[in-house]
């Protein structure tokens, strides 16, 4: 998923995926966790400015009340729907949290609805809540936001970056279509952190978090920053081992999640472009600059020690495992398993079926003539390596396969209950579907 090589083009941005924000700057601090906490999600209208110097244009945002998140709370969530059509959460980068698993336990809410649930933090990390799940084809583009869930001993960093990026095509009338239904050639239009462009300050001989966002509908993206040190540390809000990103490139699947730390040794007044690659025309969507106080250290520091273990866990027995294979693109007759979300039925059958703490392997097989994108609901899995015998350094919950190739991912099957997966082409038009699978 990382160690993009420098020539971008859309092909190879979405190879890297199988070799391998709304939001202020985050405090340094954490706070202590009460017994339990209150957070508000609330979905309502609002605008933003798409492009430079145009003018705001109406779109559904996503808000947050509540204190700041640490991994062990338990949290009770309270998502509140303002908009005037139905809308359905989710929550990405959550581990077993049952109580929120969307079209299973959670359904759509009604316009001025509103629904609740008590989610367990059990890692720290970048989520994303969204409400595309059941979005296609709707009056408008929903939108995402960050949920970052803090270290009890937080890295050591110089400061905590969110960078959300998200993407739009525009109908005639200059307002945002909805993804799922065609554009013709409209161009995209990139935001980050729901503005057009964003500058992120930084000293010299500092390092600094960022936590790199693909919010976008289907696009799977590289995100190139030249001339400094990457070192990806987390992956779809779990921990690596540390490593750093070739050429300073990472390439993202729509809704993945990477925590980087950025060495930035230039001299003051000095800037760096952060650029977006998505097979077409670069597009610069932000800088690192550099502002005139001394260096924050005499020298840069040494590589950085691995995030806090997450408890998942390190070894994965193979010999023994359930092994299944999903097809995906619409051009198999196993489509036919896949559900749009509003046909979805949990009664309907799981695709495959296996006993809590059995290891799973899944053949991943993309017979379609464009990449898929797959998400797992419930679980975190390994990138097995292409002889079956060992994995990548790295837990994912999102994966882009290019147009006639297979990966093999494990997980441990930790949570009893129904839990989804996703799979979609990574083309605007195309429909989100769903299927599950059962943990006993």
């Amino acid at each position: 998923m990382i160690d993009q090589p420098p020539a971008l083009s859309r092909r190879s941005v979405l190879a890297g995926l199988g070799a391998a924000t709304i939001a202020p700057a985050l405090p340094i601090q954490a706070a202590a966790a009460p017994a339990r906490k209150t957070l508000v999600l609330r979905a309502a209208m609002g605008s933003a400015v798409l492009k430079p110097g145009a003018a705001a244009v109406a779109r559904p945002i996503l808000s947050l009340e509540g204190p700041p998140l640490m991994r062990g709370d338990e949290v009770a969530v309270q998502f509140d729907n303002k908009l005037a059509e139905p809308a359905l959460l989710t929550l990405r980068g959550l581990g077993g949290a049952g109580a929120a698993e969307p079209l299973v336990k959670m359904q759509s809410v009604p316009p001025s609805g509103s629904d609740s649930f008590l989610l367990t933090l059990r890692s720290a990390g970048t989520l994303l809540a969204d409400l595309r799940l059941a979005a296609d084809a709707g009056p408008a583009p929903m939108p995402a936001l960050p949920l970052i869930v803090t270290e009890p001993e937080l890295p050591q960093a110089d400061g905590d970056q969110v960078v959300l990026i998200e993407d739009y095509r525009l109908d005639d009338d200059g307002k945002p279509r909805p993804a799922g239904v065609d554009t013709g050639a409209t161009p995209w239009i990139y935001t980050v952190n729901g503005k057009p462009s964003a500058e992120f300050a930084v000293r010299t001989n500092g390092r600094f978090r960022f936590r790199f966002i693909n919010a976008c509908q289907r696009n799977v993206i590289a995100l190139k920053i030249e001339d400094h040190n990457v070192w990806v540390m987390a992956l779809d809000s779990q921990p690596a081992e540390p490593f750093l990103a070739r050429g300073g490139a990472l390439v993202i699947a729509p809704g993945g999640r990477v925590d980087a730390l950025i060495d930035t040794p230039k001299a003051a007044g000095s800037r760096a472009a952060i650029t977006l690659h998505d097979g077409g025309k670069p597009t610069e969507l932000g800088k690192l600059v550099y502002g005139g106080d001394p260096p924050l250290r005499p020298a840069p520091l040494p590589q950085p020690e691995p995030f806090p273990a997450a408890g998942l866990p390190t070894q994965l027995p193979l010999g023994g495992a359930l092994r299944a294979e999903l097809l995906l693109g619409a051009l198999v007759n196993a489509q036919l398993d896949w559900f749009a979300p509003d046909k979805f039925n949990p009664a309907a059958g799981p695709a495959f079926q296996v006993k809590r703490g059995r290891t799973v392997v899944l053949a991943l097989t993309n017979h379609a003539t464009m990449p898929m994108v797959f998400h797992l609901h419930g679980h975190h899995f390994r990138l097995l390596d292409r002889l079956d015998d060992g994995w990548k350094p790295f837990w994912l919950d999102t994966l882009a396969i290019d147009a006639g190739q297979t990966q093999r991912i494990a997980f441990a099957a930790e949570y009893p209950g129904l839990w989804l997966i996703e799979s979609y082409a990574a083309k605007w038009s195309e429909p989100r579907l769903v299927r599950s699978y059962l943990v006993t």
